[in-house]
């Protein structure tokens, strides 16, 4: 563990308090200001430097929680130095500008102190990745003055590295720099593109005295790790030390630049231009102690000090050291060193020796052992530790009552030195190499490397680590060629280093390989013997190596080496080489495989060796063949040999095969060919039968025998010759006869010769055609069939009716078919049979196109059935027959009038427009129509009316105001008669207004008053159109329009001009033609004239609620909706309460309530016998209320069972069941 930074007097420079981690209270600093300079710029003068003396007189420790640990961080101020100079007392600043003032007071806030580890983890190892050789640049010590900078430089070379490394910056163990840049602390890096080099940088500005000490560089990257310590020497400078007053050390300036806001140590400084302050005559120390803390504010305040936080601090800290402690009369020094493996001893002075002591470490209590003990001498307890130990680095304390001292020792390793250097070795492969080095110390650390890489020593390590004593060895015991390099073993203390080269020994050959001829299949066997016989090799063939298989076994036992093949085959034929491990010497032999010739035919996979192919096509026929030396190959057909200059059929052979190639095949390629093989080692014959195969022929053309409304029936003959294979089925095709495009009727071939073609469209002509297909393909098309036209007879007529009856006729009505096709329809064919009769009589001799025919001279009162039929080209169509027997007797119907709904109210129409009235009745025989207006004959010339069987039209061509009237229409069957009135109104456009008055001019105001036209136009007044024109230019401009009343005030008048009005009258048809003028003009007067406005007496319209329109007694019918109306009027405006029974409607959903303009309406909705009772209307206000009553009857009453089903309640069933039969006593009473 590195040591701590001492000053000259060989204490330390900090401290850390043990057991709780907490950092003693910051030491002085004194500031020497360095002597006036020549003179120089201001740019130089800015750049001058100060250096920084750090005085640590460690303060005796008392116990204390954190927060007094933060506080008191403020020393008490030293006395004057002897050159007259005046010392300041000043809270540390920290090195990182950015570190928080929170933070002051722990260990880890200031980056110089870091030589120590925490208490917490001094028993943690640390564990790194091993080493390696990352660095080839690594920071080297430096020392430099109070205030110099200095720059440390590493570098990693990143040729084999795919991404950069990570660097950490330490100060001691455990400090990481990372988090302490700032001002005084900077960390750089770079990267070359072109060495492929990175540098980092550290640079320290402007050092103080507390940033001595080691330093540590880590660099790692994945699983490598290199590393490198470097230390750091600050030196002193003379001090000169000046007086520091209260006020101004706790004052805070614009003066300090970097530190502004902060303690302002440029106020500590000589300035260029001295402006000595005077020394203040009142000792402000003694106020603040002697002041109550509530006042401390005001006293600063009063003295000018700003940094009242530091002063709090500082007389926290000034009141605790005034404090003696009562159980130790000497405490703990602050810390403690020892060299590992030595003694220390900790000694306390109590000042109370009754009291018992505890001592701890790390929070443990220790008890004694061999290795602590516990001794006293006096007043003094002493603690012993022998033989100290790395572990035995750790904060320390002793309790004592309820106080503690605390103290931290330092461990000191001394460095592990090589004693005796590693040998170089020279040998041999498989040889055994062991490396001895000798240490200074037993049991220490070592690592083995090569080539500056660790070795390896795990269980499955080729190398081996043994140590003895000082003395450790590296063993390999079969030493290969790669093993070859530099070995080195690395001690704290240095390296030692020696070069261990490996090569092999001289290769004999005892037997060599020879060559072989072997038969195809038959095993072969490859040996040689070479020395030394450990050597492995590899095997090759024709260049290529060699790998161990099923098939090939490779052997090496001792000297010699062998290789077998189970059953050798062609590619196994070559030169076959063996080549010795390490060595350039190699052994050849070559290898020769004979074969008989042979035909490989089931490689055509074929059955029975036949070969089928289609008409046409090319065939080539690869058989593979077998030989060595290559066979000679000849093809035959019969007797005729095949050769291989042949256009159209020829013969080739390779060296693995033989080939039969046929262009364009043809029916008469069909047979067996003979394959013949010879060479040396014998011959061998096949043979190949070949089959052409065709499409089949056309059939013959198809005949349609039968022909339907979309859809046909057809055969054909099958083809005359299938082309050598069987005929698998058909495809049809049809056209139009105008068409030249075929449509495909089945996608699934059709195995018989007959065929029904469908979804064809009527009266179209078509044509149809087949193909017949094989395995091989389609055939051609047959001739088409002879052309055929698809017709069908329509559907039966649809709605057959009785339309009239006489004694000797019956009229007969019906409607077209649905579907009547393309033969159209030609008329239809009516007859009827009596009934009990079969035979049906033909009606109409000749087609009626009509679809109403009466048939007479039929027998009186006699039951008759009719069919009616609808007959096109392709025949007749099924008959409609009437569903009933009808009876030849005329019926008596009496007249009805249907008026339509239109001309249930008043028709309305313009002058000048056509009127045209159909109103329809009923009645048999044919009624009697006669028509009035107010009671008398219409005019013909005047209007016109034409009637007929089921109607009667009223029509007017240009209508006038005096054809508006009631006219009545009155129809008549013998003694049956029926009446209907029709309202018919004429309306024009209305006249002018009558009298249009000015009644007063006031301001820019003119009141108008009319009395309304006297021709209204037939129609009521809708409204007025109000305009102006000025008197000079007479332009008429509007200012209202279909205003209602029949006075007006206009506005907005100028002032000055003469005005005239005039108003047009409005009815629904439009504006009156001309418009009514006042006679009088109206001046609008200039300023200066005042209108004496009249006296209104303001009218009082409150008054309490009253029913201008009473509810009325009504009745409505069950499922229809109802509503009740009412008008009410009132001011201020009523509530208004609905009531059934005299019992209140609220949230009811069967009950709607409105009130628009004081018409207030109950609707209820889809009633029932239940609902019926007495309902009142109640309005009320702050004047008073009134009501009014009705009653509702609902007719169309409900079972029980359906009351039930609606989900009424039991009471009011019961309610509604005893409520109806009283009604019903009293019906059949009146009855």
């Amino acid at each position: 563990m590195p040591e701590p930074t001492k000053k000259e007097d060989g204490q330390p420079e900090e401290n850390v308090a043990p057991g709780t981690g907490e950092a003693l209270p910051p030491a002085e600093i004194s500031l020497e200001v360095s002597p006036p300079a020549p003179p120089m710029n201001d740019a130089m003068k800015a750049a001058d430097t100060v250096p920084i003396v750090m005085v640590v007189p460690p303060p005796p420790p008392t116990l204390k929680d954190k927060d007094d640990d933060i506080t008191a961080s403020t020393p008490s101020p030293p006395p004057p130095s002897e050159d007259g100079s005046t010392h300041k007392k000043l809270s540390v600043d920290l090195p990182n500008d950015s570190v928080p003032e929170s933070a002051m007071g722990r260990k880890d806030s200031v980056w110089s102190l870091g030589d120590g580890q925490p208490p917490e983890d001094i028993d943690k190892q640390v564990e790194n990745p091993p080493l390696s050789t990352l660095l080839i640049e690594k920071p080297q010590s430096g020392s430099i003055s109070v205030g110099g900078d200095i720059t440390f430089i590493a570098k990693v070379e990143a040729k084999d590295l795919l991404r950069k490394p990570t660097i950490k910056w330490f100060k001691g163990k455990w400090m990481d720099l990372a988090s302490k840049t700032g001002k005084h602390l900077q960390l750089k890096e770079s990267f070359d593109r072109f060495t492929k080099i990175h540098t980092f940088e550290m640079h320290i500005i402007k050092a103080k005295e507390n940033y001595a000490g080691n330093y540590r560089c880590e660099v790692t990257y994945k699983d490598k790790f290199d590393s490198c310590s470097f230390d750091l020497e600050v030196k002193d400078v003379p001090e000169v030390s000046q007086s520091i007053d209260i006020r101004s050390a706790f004052k805070r300036s614009s003066e300090g630049q970097d530190d502004a806001g902060e303690l302002d140590f440029s106020g500590l400084l000589k300035h260029r231009e001295p402006k000595q302050e005077e020394v203040p005559e009142v000792d402000v120390w003694e106020i603040l102690k002697n002041a109550r803390p509530d006042e401390y504010e005001k006293i600063a305040f009063m003295y000018g000090i700003t940094d009242l936080r530091g002063l709090l601090r500082r007389l926290k800290k000034t009141k605790k050291e005034e404090k003696k402690s009562e159980a130790f009369a000497k405490k703990l020094e602050p810390a403690y060193q020892v060299d590992k493996g030595g003694k220390i001893r900790f000694v306390v002075d109590m000042a109370d020796p009754t009291l018992d002591l505890k001592w701890y470490k790390n929070g443990q209590e220790i008890r004694p052992t061999p290795k602590y003990i516990f001794e006293h001498k006096g007043t003094q307890r002493m603690l012993v530790i022998n033989n100290c130990q790395m572990n035995d680095d750790a904060a320390y304390s002793v309790v004592a009552g309820d106080e503690k001292s605390s103290t931290e020792l330092f461990v000191k390793v001394l460095p592990v030195k090589i004693v005796k250097e590693l040998d170089p070795v020279n040998t041999t492969v498989n040889e055994r190499i062991e490396l001895e080095c000798e240490v200074s110390e037993e049991g220490a650390q070592v690592k083995w490397l090569k080539n500056g890489v660790e070795v390896p020593t795990g269980v499955r390590s080729r190398y081996r680590v043994k140590s003895e004593g000082t003395k450790h060895w590296l063993i390999i015991d079969d030493a290969m060629k790669e093993d070859t390099g530099t070995y080195s073993l690395m001690a704290t203390g240095g390296t030692s280093e020696a070069r261990v080269q490996v090569d092999l020994k001289p290769l004999k050959i005892l037997q060599d390989l020879q060559d072989v001829t072997i038969l195809l299949g038959q095993p072969l066997k490859l040996h040689c013997e070479i020395l030394p016989g450990n050597v492995p090799g590899r095997w090759y063939r024709n260049g290529q190596l060699i790998q161990s298989s099923d098939r090939i076994t490779i052997l090496h036992r001792a000297k010699n080496h062998r290789i077998e093949v189970e059953s050798c085959s062609l590619h196994d034929a070559g030169d076959y080489t063996f080549v010795p491990e390490g060595y350039s010497q190699s052994l050849c032999a070559k290898v020769h495989i004979i074969d008989p010739p042979k035909v490989h035919l089931e490689a055509l996979n074929a059955p029975d060796n036949t070969v089928t192919v289609v008409a046409g096509n090319k065939l080539r026929l690869e058989i593979p063949i077998s030989g060595e030396p290559a066979p000679r190959v000849v093809w035959m057909k019969g007797e005729r040999v095949i050769l291989d200059t042949g256009s159209r059929v020829r013969a080739e052979t390779f060296s693995d095969h033989t080939c039969l190639t046929i262009d364009v095949t043809e029916r008469e390629d069909t047979g067996n060919y003979k394959i013949v093989l010879q060479n040396e080692a014998g011959e061998d014959t096949a043979s190949v039968k070949v089959k052409v195969v065709d499409i089949p022929d056309a059939p013959g053309a198809p005949l349609v025998p039968t022909v339907g409304g979309d859809w046909c029936s057809m055969t054909w003959d099958p083809p005359y010759y299938d082309g050598g294979s069987p005929i698998l089925g058909y495809f049809i095709e049809r056209k139009k006869k105008q068409s030249s495009r075929w449509m495909r009727l089945n996608f699934d071939l059709c195995k018989e010769t007959i065929f029904e073609p469908k979804k064809m469209i009527e009266g179209v002509p078509y044509e149809v055609r087949v193909f017949a297909v094989n395995a091989i393909g389609v055939s051609k098309p047959s001739e088409p069939s002879k052309p055929f036209v698809p017709l069908a007879v329509t559907s039966e007529p649809t709605m057959l009716i009785v339309d009239d009856v006489t004694d000797s006729s019956v009229t007969m009505k019906w409607r077209p078919p649905d579907t009547i096709g393309a033969a159209g329809l030609d008329g239809y064919q009516v007859e009827y049979c009596l009934e009990g009769s079969d035979e049906w009589i033909l009606a109409n001799k000749e087609l009626t196109e009509k679809t109403k025919y009466t048939i007479t001279d039929l027998p009186r009162e006699a039951k008759i059935l009719v069919r009616v039929k609808a007959i096109n080209a392709a025949g007749a169509s099924p008959p409609r027959t009437t569903q009933h027997s009808i009876l030849v007797k005329e019926v008596i119907e009496p007249p009805k009038i249907r008026i339509p709904r239109h001309l249930k109210q008043t028709y309305m129409r313009k002058v000048g427009e056509v009127v045209n009235l159909v109103v329809p009745f009923l009645g048999k025989p044919r009624p009697k129509v006669n028509w009035l207006k107010d009671g008398q004959p219409i005019d013909p010339t005047q209007v016109s009316i034409r009637n007929s069987d089921c109607d009667s039209i009223i029509f007017i061509r240009k209508a006038e105001r005096k054809h508006s009237g009631k006219y009545e229409m009155t129809v008549q069957v013998e003694n049956h008669v029926d009446t209907a009135v029709l309202d018919i109104q004429i309306v024009d456009l209305p006249g002018p207004p009558q009298c249009v008055r000015i009644e007063e001019v006031w301001g820019e105001n003119v009141a108008l008053d009319w009395t309304p036209p006297k021709d209204n136009g037939n129609a009521p007044i809708t409204g007025y159109t109000i305009q102006k024109a000025d008197k000079k230019t007479m332009e008429w401009y509007t200012c209202v329009e279909h205003y209602h009343r029949t006075c007006i005030t206009i506005s907005d008048l100028v002032v000055g001009n003469e005005y005239f009005f005039r108003i047009f009258s409005e009815n629904m048809v439009g504006l009156s033609e001309s418009a009514t003028t006042t006679k009088d003009s109206a001046v609008i007067v200039k300023e200066g004239m005042n209108l004496k406005n009249p006296q209104y007496i303001d009218y009082d319209f409150t008054e309490p609620p009253k029913f201008t329109q009473p509810l009325v007694n009504t009745f409505a019918i069950a499922g229809y909706n109802a509503s009740l109306n009412c008008s009410v009027r009132a001011n201020p405006r009523p509530k208004v309460i609905w009531m059934k029974n005299k019992i209140m409607i609220l949230d009811d959903p069967r009950y709607r309530m409105f009130s628009n303009q004081g018409v207030c309406t109950l609707e209820i909705r889809k009633p029932s016998p239940f609902d019926g009772g007495v309902y009142t209307c109640k309005a009320i206000n702050d004047l008073g209320e009134a009501q009014v009553d009705c009653k509702l009857e609902v007719k169309g009453g409900f079972t029980f069972f359906e009351l039930m089903k609606r989900g009424v309640p039991l009471h009011l069933i019961d309610k509604y069941m005893s409520d109806a039969k009283p009604s019903e006593s009293e019906k059949k009473g009146s009855d």
